[in-house]
């Protein structure tokens, strides 16, 4: 028997496979750094832009600019153990969790593979919880400590989460 977890994430990768090979090569697609992964407080040094605000971020491009939205930096806050940064593409969107407690989870492909090799979950509670919400093919960022879901999986319930359109 296939556990949820596991088809989900199978479901994921496939609908995000299919949404890149068919997708057109568009030179304004979302673009950013990638983060760094970290272990402890001394993850990043809080001077990129946005970091340490603890807020969720949905717009980091000037309007009308012509250039491609950035990604801010996230970095972990002083003193949080487990804390890891990450940031990914959307593959999959959890937007009504089935716990009812509000908040929203974010399946990414992601250099970091804190959940699987390539692959990231991000738990947004609904105090970060941005609006509108992010869709396949964005690009978000976040950091927090690294717990297990209701599955059994690891992921990152953020403290700090940005997305870039």
């Amino acid at each position: 028997m296939i556990r949820p977890v596991v088809l989900l994430i199978s479901l994921a990768l496939t609908g995000g496979a299919l949404y890149m090979a068919t997708r057109p090569d568009d030179s304004s697609a979302p673009t950013g750094e990638p983060a760094a992964r970290s272990a402890g407080p001394s993850a990043g040094d809080g001077a990129g832009p946005g970091a340490g605000t603890g807020a969720a971020s949905g717009e980091s491009g000037s309007a009308g600019s012509g250039s491609p939205p950035r990604l801010p930096r996230s970095s972990c806050e002083p003193g949080l153990s487990n804390c890891v940064v990450a940031s990914g593409t959307v593959i999959y969107v959890e937007a009504v969790d089935p716990d009812g407690d509000g908040d929203a989870h974010f399946v990414t492909t992601s250099e970091e593979g804190v959940t699987l090799p390539g692959m990231t979950i991000f738990d947004v509670g609904t105090d970060l919880r941005p609006d509108p919400l992010p869709e396949v093919g964005d690009l978000v960022g976040g950091a927090g400590p690294v717990f297990r879901g209701s599955r059994g999986q690891k992921q990152i319930e953020v403290t700090e989460f940005h997305v870039a359109r």
